[in-house]
């Protein structure tokens, strides 16, 4: 779900005066919950389909926001008047909220991700969806992609990663004529790439160049691949590796501040370990002192 609720404003405490700002904003407000406990009023029209029950909706914690999200189209801002039981309740927020409180939302709804359709396909056998057309399949792992993206963002990798792999597991079943393969190719490049990346905020870099040259087999100069590869070889210390794929991404593009700021990371991560090394190496070989006096009894 991609969306953005202004902060909200106290109108009305449930027991204050008659005629306050709630009521006359009411007046010309649609009712949305059958009791007058959330009413509408629609800034500026959507379109497409409503928000399905099954939508992704994370993170809602009021009872009127999300009964206010399912009447909403894409596109759609939409000013809403919660009453205290579709709100904050008795016990308010504060400081902000006191107790039994009218609070006015204004929502814009981006976009958002219905989960029905994609998690009903992917309950199917592999051979239920093959029966369906490849702009299916793709649209269902694009669809779990955008999920898995979704998830990255609230720092969710785990969760994210999941969604990555159904999305990758979706293409892979899928064999698709030569004339077909180009689109089902670019999908997986970009679920590579992004599995590649999850596995490197999970600190697991060995996994992450695992997606990372798998992303390489289907387009080898891609610098993203390669950046993510170099990040995954120094996280291991394989600095000569690091280095080959970083120098090969800068290559591509040269002027592009990630891959030159990891090279210099990996510049100076290189000149600390051959400074220990060199300290290690003195330690070991160092002459003993001749004062010394070893056996004695």
């Amino acid at each position: 779900m991609g969306g953005s609720a202004r902060n909200p404003g106290a109108l009305q405490r449930s027991d204050a005066p008659s005629q306050s700002p709630y009521q006359r904003l009411s007046q010309r407000m649609l009712d949305i919950s059958g009791d007058r406990g959330v009413l509408k009023d629609v800034i500026r029209e959507g379109a497409g389909e409503l928000v399905t029950p099954d939508a992704s909706v994370l993170d809602i914690t009021l009872w009127g926001m999300e009964l206010g999200l399912l009447s909403m189209r894409r596109g759609e801002l939409a000013r809403f008047l919660f009453k205290p039981t579709y709100a904050y309740g008795t016990l308010g927020c504060p400081p902000l909220i006191p107790p039994n409180t009218t609070v006015l939302f204004e929502i814009e709804l981006l976009d958002f991700l219905d989960s029905a359709e994609s998690d009903k396909f992917c309950a199917l056998s592999a051979d239920q969806q093959d029966q369906f057309p490849l702009e299916k399949v793709l649209k269902v792992a694009a669809t779990e992609r955008e999920f898995g993206n979704y998830l990255f963002r609230q720092n969710r990798f785990y969760d994210a990663k999941v969604r990555y792999k159904r999305a990758l597991v979706l293409l892979h079943r899928r064999s698709a004529p030569s004339k077909e393969q180009h689109p089902v190719e670019t999908a997986k490049l970009h679920i590579l790439l992004n599995l590649s990346f999850v596995y490197l905020k999970l600190e697991r870099p060995v996994t992450a160049l695992r997606y990372g040259e798998q992303a390489l087999i289907i387009d080898q100069k891609n610098a993203k691949a390669l950046f993510r590869c170099g990040q995954a070889c120094l996280l291991m210390t394989e600095y000569q590796k690091a280095r080959d794929f970083l120098v090969r991404a800068q290559k591509e593009q040269p002027f592009n501040h990630d891959i030159n700021n990891e090279l210099k990371k990996l510049a100076s991560c290189y000149r600390d370990y051959v400074d220990k090394e060199k300290e290690m190496y003195h330690r070991m070989f160092a002459p003993c002192d001749s004062g010394s006096a070893v056996g004695e009894n």
